[in-house]
């Protein structure tokens, strides 16, 4: 359940950084970067 879960935070925060192309704001920079690191711990630590 957490690969899923993590995939899922991986797969909003690349949505989002096609904001990129928007005006881009403290805030939305700093919530792609943390989507990024808890789907990536989520998706890829633990897995054996």
């Amino acid at each position: 359940m957490k690969r899923l879960g993590g995939l899922a935070l991986l797969c909003i925060a690349f949505g989002m950084m096609l904001m990129v192309f928007l005006p881009v704001n403290f805030w939305t920079v700093s919530c792609i970067i943390l989507l990024l690191l808890i789907g990536y711990n989520l998706f890829c630590c633990g897995c054996k």
